[in-house]
C-alpha cells in the first residue's frame, strides 16, 4: 500500500455562493480558512475538532472530513489501515459560508494527498467532480478548490468550472449572525417554477455580474440584483433580508451569502459599513489560491487550471 507516513494538511478557503443572481453557479472564495491536518494512523478513526464546531461535530469516521477522504481513498482503490485528524475551523457553521465545502475540499485533498502518487491518480478534475457529488452543487466546492470567482456548471461528465480574478478594486464585507440557517430548509423555500421575465432578468444579472466582478465595480449593485431565489427565502429568514433590503437601500451591493443566514457586500476599499445589532462585521480579501496542502515540510498549492480556464471538471 502506498501511502505516506508523514502528516499532510490542508487549508481550504471560506465562500460565499450565488452572489446574488448567480443561483448555484457563481461563487467567490473568502480569505478565512480552516485547517486540517492528516495522517495515517496504526487502525480505527480519531479526529479532534477545535474553533468552530467543536463539541458539536462528530468526532469519528461521520465526520465530514473523514467521509470525503473515503471517496478519495475509494476513487484511488487504497484504504490506509486509520486515521488521525486534527481540525482546526475558523468558519462559521451553517451560515452560508461554506464550511461543508471548506470540510469536502479539504478531505477529498488531503486523502489524495496520504497516497504515494494520488495527486497524479486524481486530478483537480476529478477532485471538483467528486466535491460537487458530495456537496450536491457545485457553486461553493469550485471556488473552495480553486480560489477567486468561478463559474461552475454540470454537464454528463460532472462539474466543471472556470476561474476568474476579481478586480483588486472588490473588497468582500461579511454580516454574520450568530443565528444558524440550514441550506435544506432554505431550499425548501423556492417554488418549482418562476416566470419567464424573472428567469431572464436574472439571467442578464447574472452576466452582468461576471463583469462587473472582474473589471467593472461601479456596476455592482444592478449586477447583483437577484429575484431567482433570495426572496423566495425572505419570509425564513426575516433579519437578513431586511439587512440585505436596508443595504441595498443605501447603494451597497449587499446579497444573500449561499443559502444564509450571513450577508456579503461586494464593497470598494473606500466603503465603511455599518455595524448593525446583532451582527458580527468583518472585512476581508478575496482568496486568489484556492485550497492548498502542505506535505511535511514541503508546501504547494492545489493547481488554479489556469493554463485551461475549462479543464477542471473533465473533457470536453
Amino acid at each position: 500500500m502506498a501511502m505516506l507516513s508523514e502528516p499532510v494538511l490542508v487549508r481550504a478557503p471560506a465562500t460565499s455562493a450565488n452572489l446574488g443572481p448567480g443561483f448555484d453557479a457563481l461563487g467567490l472564495a473568502l480569505a478565512l480558512r480552516d485547517e486540517v491536518t492528516a495522517r495515517v494512523a496504526e487502525r480505527d478513526v480519531h479526529v479532534t475538532v477545535t474553533g468552530e464546531g467543536a463539541g458539536e461535530l462528530p468526532t469519528d469516521e461521520t465526520h465530514l472530513v473523514v467521509r470525503a477522504m473515503g471517496a478519495a481513498f475509494a476513487a484511488l482503490r487504497e484504504q490506509p489501515t486509520g486515521l488521525a485528524l486534527e481540525c482546526h475551523n475558523r468558519i462559521p457553521q451553517a451560515r452560508g459560508l461554506g464550511s461543508s465545502s471548506a470540510a469536502i475540499v479539504a478531505g477529498l485533498l488531503a486523502g489524495r494527498s496520504l497516497v504515494v502518487d494520488g495527486a497524479e491518480r486524481l486530478p483537480d478534475e476529478e477532485v471538483l467532480r467528486l466535491a460537487a457529488e458530495i456537496e450536491g452543487h457545485p457553486d461553493n466546492v469550485a471556488p473552495c478548490l480553486l480560489g477567486g470567482f468561478t463559474i461552475a456548471w454540470t454537464e454528463d461528465g460532472g462539474a466543471r468550472a472556470v476561474r476568474l480574478t476579481p478586480s483588486p478594486d472588490i473588497r468582500p464585507v461579511l454580516f454574520v449572525p450568530a443565528d444558524r440557517g440550514l441550506t435544506e430548509e432554505a431550499r425548501a423555500a423556492l417554488p418549482a417554477t418562476v416566470p419567464h421575465a424573472d428567469a431572464a432578468r436574472n439571467a442578464a444579472r447574472s452576466a452582468l455580474l461576471v463583469h462587473a466582478l472582474t473589471s467593472a465595480p461601479d456596476l455592482l449593485w444592478a449586477a447583483t440584483e437577484d429575484c431567482l431565489h433570495q426572496p423566495y427565502r425572505a419570509a425564513g429568514a426575516p433579519a437578513t433580508a431586511a439587512l440585505v433590503e436596508s443595504l441595498r437601500a443605501d447603494g451597497a451591493a449587499a446579497v444573500v451569502s449561499g443559502a444564509g443566514p450571513s450577508v456579503l457586500v461586494l464593497a470598494t476599499p473606500d466603503w465603511t459599513p455599518p455595524e448593525p445589532d446583532g451582527w458580527t462585521v468583518t472585512s476581508m480579501d478575496v482568496d486568489t489560491r484556492g485550497a492548498t496542502v502542505t506535505i511535511g515540510s514541503t508546501s504547494g498549492t492545489v493547481e488554479h487550471a489556469e493554463r485551461d480556464p475549462v479543464a477542471a471538471g473533465g473533457a470536453r
